[in-house]
């Protein structure tokens, strides 16, 4: 039955409203279960053709998606895939090989050229049953070619959106993984667009021509257009955003050089992904971002579901025979085998650890969305007939899926979170030192409590500052994973950070700094007081959530010293004692803050009783621990408090620091923690 116009138009704008709420709908209940949310999507469209909603009474596929109707689909589906392998080249930093080159290479040849060469071997076995299609008879050399592409894939978005979801990308594991895969991605990619040439080209002259006319576009892009790309930076950090005209330049790139490629014969593809690998990466991860989020807003919700149908409506699993399903099997075996063995085999001989070298394996299994994208191209050119094209389907969603179980058995959480710790220590160059952790806000603002963290260092060396700086989490990108970008950020922040600590590397005191992002700031504080054995945390009032600071009753080893007021220290260094296990903290922090600033110490009982005993019993301590300390009847602004620090006390003129006990200080009584000042 055929549609007018108007009514093709009503079906399309239906089938996308049906897409888009199934494939959100099956994308979170993937994230439920541990998966990430476009193996969800891919499932979704699956089911949206012939092997679910199909397979129901009523031809339900056909009446949601009439066959005239999907040609506009597909044009839609081939946008978001435009889209997509942009976010690809945009994905592809060779920077994560930098001081891994030699193991990064190693193990992507052989988890590539091992599947690709047992696809090459199992193309003996299926080509006698799958070569014909369309009434045209299919060449061996273009199946085989196809077949072990389809095998040698890995999906770099996917891959490390698993290891960003489990921090490992934090672990030498995880930045090797992501070594591997980039490199994975530039090899894989070069190796199709020769297969597409053989396929499209047939003699040697046509080979030869497609491939001289894309080495021939490939270097106008990388010589010519990407020194052009690169004042995208300027007019970025000049607006301080993204404008419109900025981002319409970028999708006018994408899609003229799409065309580009398509008309030199090697697939629409490659234009995209060569045009997202020539945007500028020097100081341009923030612009990177943002052109990240603006594309996903509408590749993500709209384009790519749609692409996952246009798939889904070609893979029919309940028409595959007892036959089809061995062949499943063969496909499986050999993609699995062939990019585990290669992987961690090759690792193990560079001298990895087995169970990196076996977690390495299982990850480079991932091929997600991308394999999809060779096996349309399959298709589109007529190497592919259905029962091959869903068994390969069926291949890419259980490689992927089997990811992230696998992982969790070969590097289980408790040894993800020991090497985060190892590898923080080591990154940070932790030395055996009295460690003070302290929490940049605001690079720009917070230099006087750098300053102030290297007070609260007293007299002990060796003395180490870690600076700390958290970024808020923005919203996880679905499709890419945009590490890339983020580590931009992060290596910005280092920066910063690195300058803020050069006046207290001046007074002898050594540092380290960290950036990240998350939306739970105060546990990644916890984390990294653990991870860094600090003794004091030193953080801005008022920093992070409300209600997630740490209390007294917190299990954190270090004191928590909380800066409350924005004024200048006073000379001298005020004590106010109170009666919680916060004040052998304080009478410790302001011994040391006294200390290195060869200033007395005035002591302030807080009322009576036990406190102002304490507070009398500690003068003759510190006054043998060398320290001039006077004890005074008022309360003055600044100090040290033990404990928070009410709203009604005076803070505007002075800075007033509260002291959080931590769990070694509950443990000791006020003549343990003076016995271990020392002073000259």
């Amino acid at each position: 039955m055929e549609h007018t116009p108007a009514e093709i138009v009503a079906y399309v704008f239906v089938g996308l409203a049906v897409i888009v709420v199934v494939a959100r709908l099956v994308g979170r209940l993937a994230v439920r279960l541990g998966q990430p949310a476009v193996v969800g999507e891919i499932i979704a469209g699956i089911a949206l053709g012939p092997s679910l909603l199909g397979a129901l009474p009523g031809d339900l596929d056909q009446l949601l998606f009439p066959t005239d109707v999907r040609p506009y689909l597909n044009v839609l589906a081939q946008l978001g895939l435009v889209l997509f392998m942009f976010i690809v080249g945009l994905e592809v930093d060779l920077s994560f090989i930098r001081g891994r080159e030699r193991v990064a290479f190693t193990v992507s040849a052989a988890s590539i050229l091992l599947p690709f060469g047992l696809g090459i071997g199992l193309a003996f076995v299926l080509h006698p049953r799958h070569d014909v299609v369309g009434g045209d008879a299919v060449g061996f050399v273009a199946f085989a070619l196809f077949l072990g592409v389809a095998m040698s894939i890995t999906a770099f978005p996917v891959l490390a959106r698993i290891l960003s979801e489990r921090g490992m990308h934090r672990t030498p594991t995880g930045v090797l993984a992501l070594a591997c895969a980039a490199v994975d991605d530039v090899f894989a990619w070069a190796l199709l667009a020769v297969v597409v040439a053989v396929t499209v080209g047939g003699t040697f002259t046509g080979v030869a021509q497609i491939l001289l006319l894309t080495v021939g576009f490939a270097l106008v892009v990388f010589l010519v257009l990407r020194p052009l790309l690169r004042r995208l930076v300027e007019r970025y950090e000049h607006h301080g955003r993204l404008t419109p005209d900025m981002l319409a330049l970028v999708l006018v790139g994408v899609l003229g050089s799409a065309f580009i490629t398509e008309e030199i014969g090697i697939h629409f593809i490659f234009g995209a992904f060569l045009f997202g690998v020539a945007m500028p990466r020097t100081g341009a991860a923030a612009l990177n971002r943002e052109v990240l989020d603006r594309i996903e807003q509408v590749s993500v919700l709209l384009l790519l579901p749609v692409f996952f149908v246009v798939t889904g409506l070609g893979v029919d699993i309940g028409g595959l025979s007892a036959r089809n399903l061995v062949e499943l099997l063969l496909v499986l075996l050999v993609a699995v085998a062939g990019k585990w063995i290669g992987a961690s085999v090759a690792a193990r001989s560079q001298g990895v650890p087995r169970r990196q070298a076996t977690s390495l394996g299982v990850l480079m299994n991932t091929r997600g969305l991308t394999e999809l994208v060779i096996l349309n191209i399959g298709v589109g050119l007529g190497v592919l007939d259905g029962t091959m094209f869903t068994l390969l389907v069926v291949m890419a969603v259980v490689t992927t899926v089997m990811t992230a179980p696998l992982l969790r058995i070969t590097y289980p959480p408790r040894a993800v979170q020991r090497d985060i710790e190892a590898a923080e220590r080591a990154a940070l160059g932790l030395p055996d030192a009295f460690t003070v952790l302290v929490v940049v806000g605001d690079p720009e603002a917070d230099a006087q409590l750098v300053q102030l963290a290297a007070d609260l260092a007293g007299l002990e060396r060796p003395a180490h500052l870690v600076l700390s700086r958290v970024l808020p989490a923005r919203p996880g990108l679905e499709v890419a994973s945009g590490l890339g970008q983020e580590l931009g950020l992060i290596a910005a922040s280092g920066d910063q950070l690195r300058r803020l600590g050069r006046p207290a590397e001046a007074r002898g005191l050594t540092t380290s700094v960290s950036a990240r992002f998350s939306d739970d700031p105060w546990q990644v504080v916890r984390d990294q007081a653990r991870s860094t054995a600090a003794d004091v945390v030193l953080v801005r009032a008022g920093w992070g959530p409300a209600g997630a600071a740490p209390t007294e009753a917190d299990e954190l080893a270090a004191s928590v010293v909380q800066v409350h007021g924005t004024g200048t220290e006073d000379d001298d260094v005020w004590l106010h004692v109170g009666g919680s296990p916060a004040a052998r903290a304080a009478v410790r922090l302001a011994a040391q803050l006294a200390a290195a600033r060869d200033a007395p110490l005035r002591l302030v009982g807080a009322g009576g009783g036990r406190a102002r005993r304490q507070a009398d019993g500690g003068v003759e301590l510190l006054e043998r621990a060398g320290l001039t300390v006077h004890r005074e009847p008022t309360a003055a602004p600044t100090g040290l408090h033990p404990g928070p620090v009410g709203a009604a006390e005076p803070v505007e003129d002075g800075v007033v620091l509260a002291v959080l006990a931590g769990t070694d200080d509950r443990d000791r009584d006020l003549s343990e923690t003076v016995a271990d000042l020392e002073t000259p």
